[in-house]
C-alpha cells in the first residue's frame, strides 16, 4: 500500500528543496516514488483561480474571501489533479496538502474570532472528495523572518510575477500560520515537526534531510 507523506511549512521554509531531496533519498533506498505539488497554478482550472485570488488579479485578494470558500478552491484543485491517481508507487510525496489548506484558511485577519475550520477542511478533502489520507504531515519549522527572506529570493512565478502573493506578503499571516501548524502538531498524531533552525540560523539542506529521515523512521513510515 502506498504511504503518503505531505511536506508542509510557512512560505519560504524550504519545502520545495526538502520535497525533492526526500524523493531522491527514498529512491536511493530502492523505493518507487510519485510526486505531486499543490496548488496546480498553470494546468489546473481550480488552481489557476486560486492563484488569481492569491495574486489579487481580479480585485478580490485571497485574504478577503471567506475561509470555507477559499478552502474549497484549493480542495477542488487537488480533487481535479488526483483524478488520474492510482496509488502504484511505494510512496506518494506531496508538496502542500490538506493541512496547508486547513491552516491558511483559518488564520487570516478576517478569520479572527470566527469558528476554527481546520477539522472542516479535513472532512471536506478526506470524507467528501475522498483524497488519499496522509500517513504523515511533515511541518518544516522556520522563523517567519528568515522564511520571509527566502520568499524574496524566489524570483518570477507565473501566477504572481516577480513579487510575493497575498499570503507571502503578510508577516502576520505567516506568524499565525506557524502557530497554527504547531498547534495542529500538538493535537494530531499525523503531524510531525522538523526543526530547520539552530541558534537562529538555518541548518544545512543535508542536515534537515537527515532529520526528515529520522522522523520517518521514528514514526514507523520507514
Amino acid at each position: 500500500m502506498t504511504k503518503v507523506i505531505a511536506i508542509e511549512g510557512i512560505d519560504g521554509s524550504g519545502k520545495s528543496v526538502q520535497f525533492k531531496r526526500l524523493a531522491e533519498n527514498l529512491a536511493a533506498r530502492g523505493f518507487t516514488v510519485e510526486m505531486r505539488e499543490y496548488p496546480v497554478y498553470e494546468k489546473g482550472f481550480f488552481g489557476a483561480q486560486a492563484g488569481r485570488y492569491l495574486a489579487n488579479a481580479e480585485g478580490i485578494p485571497a485574504d478577503r474571501v471567506d475561509g470555507k470558500s477559499m478552502a474549497l478552491w484549493f480542495a477542488l484543485d487537488r480533487w481535479e489533479d488526483m483524478q488520474d491517481y492510482r496509488g502504484d508507487a511505494d510512496f506518494l510525496i506531496i508538496n502542500r496538502y490538506v493541512l496547508s489548506n486547513a491552516v491558511y484558511q483559518s488564520i487570516r485577519d478576517i478569520d479572527i474570532d470566527r469558528p476554527d475550520i481546520v477539522d472542516w477542511v479535513f472532512e471536506l478533502e478526506y470524507e467528501h472528495f475522498h483524497l488519499p489520507k496522509a500517513d504523515l504531515f511533515l511541518f518544516y519549522d522556520v522563523a517567519p523572518a528568515q522564511a520571509g527572506e527566502n520568499v524574496q529570493k524566489k524570483g518570477f512565478r507565473a501566477y504572481v510575477g516577480d513579487g510575493g502573493d497575498v499570503y507571502e506578503k503578510s508577516g502576520d499571516i505567516q506568524s499565525r500560520a506557524r502557530g497554527k501548524y504547531l498547534a495542529c502538531a500538538a493535537r494530531r498524531k499525523d503531524v510531525a515537526v522538523v526543526q530547520c533552525m539552530k541558534d537562529g540560523v538555518f541548518q544545512s539542506v543535508d542536515a534537515i534531510a537527515a532529520k526528515t529521515l529520522s522522523v520517518l523512521e521514528a514514526k514507523g513510515i520507514l
